[in-house]
Formats: C-alpha cells, structure tokens, sequence
C-alpha cells in the first residue's frame, strides 16, 4: 500500500475523530465508511447511500462509479484498512507528564495479542475485567477477531495527541485464525508487544490441515512477539504443548502461570456451588462462570494482571464480578430447568472438556444437546464417532444430537435431529422439566433456539 495514500486517508480518519465502519446501516454522521467486498457482498454499492447518510469519507475500490472528492478509491479496500490500522497502531502513544504539569505524547500504547483454539473470549473478557480496574483498556468487542475485526479493533485506539475524553493505556486484542498465515496477518496489523495462547487443539483442521498446522499457525504469534515484540509472552505451565513451542523459540521469555504450576485447586461444584471455584492460596475465588476447564482462562487473567501491576485480591474481585453473556460457558436457570450453554463454537477439544465436566455434574437428570462440529475436515467422521460414543457413556446422560455428521456417526439407535429447530420442535412435543441440560455446538447449528423450549 502506497505510504502517501495511507497517510492522506489517515489524515481524513483523524479529522472523523477515529470513527470507522464497514456497514452504512449503523451511520450515525461524520464516520469514514470502509466499503469492503466480499462473495456474497459490494461494498461500492452502498457509498452513496453512506454519504446521504452523513459518512464524512468513504474508502471504496477503483470500481467505484460515484465521482464524489469524499472518496478515497484504492486497489483493495481490505488491505487499505490493513494499512490504514497498522499506521495508526504505530502512532498512538499514551500520554506523560511533562513540565508543569501538562501532559505530552509518550511511549506508544502497550499491545497484548491473543490467540488459541478455545477459551480466546473468555480469557480476553477475563483479563480486560482485571486491568480495566487499574488501565483504560481498548479491548476487542465480542468476537470481532478476524481479518476485518482486528483492524476495527486497532483503530479504536485513542492516543494523546486524538480528540478523546480518555486515552488508552492497553490494549488487548483477539485473533482468531483458521487457515496457516492468518496470525502472521493480523500481527502485522496490531503489532502486539506481548501475548497469550490460550491453547492449542483440533479445529478448523480442513483449514490448517493438521495439528501440526494448529500449532504452527498460533505460534505465528510468539513468532512475531520474538521478532519485533517485547520477546515475553504468557505461557501456561501446565500445557506440554505451549511450552514445547515457546521453547523451540530460542531467545522467547515466558510468564508463567497454570494450575498445577501454582498449586491452585477446582472446588467440587454441586447444587450449592454450581460454577467454578479456585482456591489459590488461601483465597477462593468464586466465578460465575461454568466449567473446570475454565480454570485456566481465569488464572491466565491473574497473571497478566500481575504482570502489568494489578493487585491480586483486585484481580480475584474483577473475575468474580465478571458474568458471561455470550452463551460461552454461562449457566442459565429457566423456570424448569439448568441449562449450560456453550453454544457459540465447537470443536473435538472443547468438547472433550464440556463433556469430561457434564460428567462431573451431580443432577438428577442430565441431557447432553450436542451439535455438529464443522470445519474437521477429513478427521471429521472420526471425531464425530469419537465424541458421540464418549457422550453415550456418560451415566445417566440423555444425548440428542444435531447435524447430519452426528448422524452418520452415532449409530441408528442414537436419538438425532437434522437441525436445532427440528429439535425445538420436538421439545415442545416432548417438555424437559426438572434437568440440567448441556447445550453445545457449532455456531452455524443455531443450538441456543433450543433455549426457549427449556
């Protein structure tokens, strides 16, 4: 990208306080609106419409019929943004005292890249609650942890030298990934310093091809953080894989944190305690969220908090205020029944752990509603086939599953549904009443429209 195009649309992006957006329907007046494309969608068709709309910019492609000095038009709008996220990343700078009291540019905003297979939400949600109590932190919304989500994220970052009411001191973004390349893609835009993986398992293997392709993708980030980060990342002990990988990097330094490593403890949850407790040390720390396997999310959280200063018993009050809301590990008790919903993603490893921790569950009755995990690739058959019959083995579990892969793999006697509404539908012919109910499953499969029926 042409250094002086980027630095003329930064120019305009500047004088649109930082305001960016990709879809016209959430103009509210004087954003520069970003005109992307894709498969199914043109961008370039709806630059008038933002403009009417009161876009003070638009960065659309040189297709771009509309003749109008309010548009940039460029070889690719996606790599524009790119482009346009990446400089910014480099020029925001968090403010210092200067003489008499009058705060100056500084150092340049700390950035803590994120990645991993499961748990990236949660952990990052985790560790925002827990230096948002000492930092102003521009943290990624939601899941917006792809290609276009990342630079987004980025360019919501606020230096000194913006017109902002706060200026941020970190900034903790996500990147997803599910082909090789596409950490090495996102780091160039958000430049981390430092960074975490969560961890490393089976997903979007028809992507990556293989485990091996996994690990080599998520460690695209420890390599970028060696190379021209703070050579520092957060490693969890207690997992062979992550610390394999931050080893073969000679010259990486690792944070360490994990379970086993500190010598914490997961409570028994039962009826009076039905989400996760750590002991660590003499505290206990009472999450609302569901799952053992969350363990590790909340003690990664710790660690960056200390790391960046944040006291202990502060860190452990931020995590027990924290409550999921985004249908990732939340517990939801309806007037007839528990429900654990996991429901936004799935894939063989963090459903070996849903259900390694449904089979810790003391109820008296428990179903298991399990959906199709996509994106596995040749291994799909078998995964499928492997998760139905540890499911099925559960004592005293219900399963009904969802999708066509859980059908071919669970055997004709297993109780299957071709879509989460064919199953709603046969719940409102068939009420569960007094259960606590598993609820997993790739987004795509739509398993939170069983919720209404429960």
């Amino acid at each position: 990208m042409d250094i002086l195009t980027i630095k003329k649309i930064y120019a305009a992006y500047l004088s649109c306080d930082g305001r960016v957006t990709t879809d016209s329907r959430r103009i509210s007046g004087g954003e520069m609106f970003f005109a992307l494309k894709g498969e199914n969608f043109d961008g370039d068709l709806f630059v008038a419409k933002a403009l009417e709309a009161g876009a003070s910019y638009a960065v659309a492609s040189v297709e771009c019929e509309l003749d109008d000095p309010r548009v940039f038009k460029v070889a690719s709008t996606l790599e524009t943004l790119w482009g346009l996220a990446a400089y910014h990343r480099e020029k925001v700078n968090i403010p210092t005292v200067g003489e008499n009291g009058v705060l100056t540019g500084g150092n340049r905003v700390t950035v803590i890249g994120l990645t991993g297979t499961n748990g990236k939400t949660t952990t990052k949600e985790l560790i925002n609650a827990v230096l948002s109590t000492t930092y102003n932190v521009c943290a990624t919304e939601g899941n917006l942890n792809n290609n276009i989500g990342v630079p987004l994220t980025v360019l919501k970052l606020r230096g000194s030298d913006m017109a902002a009411e706060k200026t941020h001191d970190l900034a903790l973004v996500e990147m997803g990934a599910s082909h090789p390349g596409d950490i090495d893609e996102l780091t160039a835009v958000a430049h981390p310093d430092t960074g975490l993986i969560t961890n490393v398992g089976k997903a979007h293997l028809l992507g990556f091809g293989s485990f091996e392709g996994v690990k080599k993708t998520k460690g695209e980030l420890y390599d970028y953080i060696l190379s021209k980060g703070w050579k520092k990342v957060f490693v969890n002990e207690d997992n062979p894989h992550l610390v394999g990988m931050a080893s073969d990097r000679m010259g990486l330094e690792t944070v360490p944190y994990g379970l086993k490593y500190s010598g914490s403890e997961v409570l028994v949850s039962d009826d009076d305690h039905p989400f996760l407790r750590i002991r660590i040390g003499e505290r206990v720390i009472s999450t609302n969220l569901v799952g053992a396997y969350n363990a590790d999310n909340v003690l990664a959280a710790i660690a960056v908090g200390d790391f960046f200063g944040v006291p202990f018993e502060t860190a452990a009050a931020a995590i027990e205020a924290y409550v999921p809301s985004n249908n990732r590990s939340m517990m939801k008790k309806t007037g007839r029944n528990t429900l654990i919903v996991d429901a936004y993603n799935a894939n063989p490893s963090s459903m070996d752990v849903a259900l390694d921790n449904f089979a810790l569950v003391s109820a008296s009755r428990k179903i298991a509603m399990l959906g199709d995990m996509r994106e596995l690739g040749a291994e799909s058959a078998a995964e499928h086939a492997r998760i139905a019959a540890k499911a099925l083995a559960i004592p005293g579990c219900e399963v009904l599953f969802v999708g066509s892969e859980f059908a071919a793999a669970a055997g004709s006697s297993a109780r299957c549904f071709a879509s989460s509404d064919e199953l709603a539908a046969w719940l409102r012919e068939n009420p569960v009443d007094g259960a606590t109910v598993l609820i997993k499953g790739s987004n795509s499969l739509k398993m939170i429209n069983v919720i209404p029926e429960l």
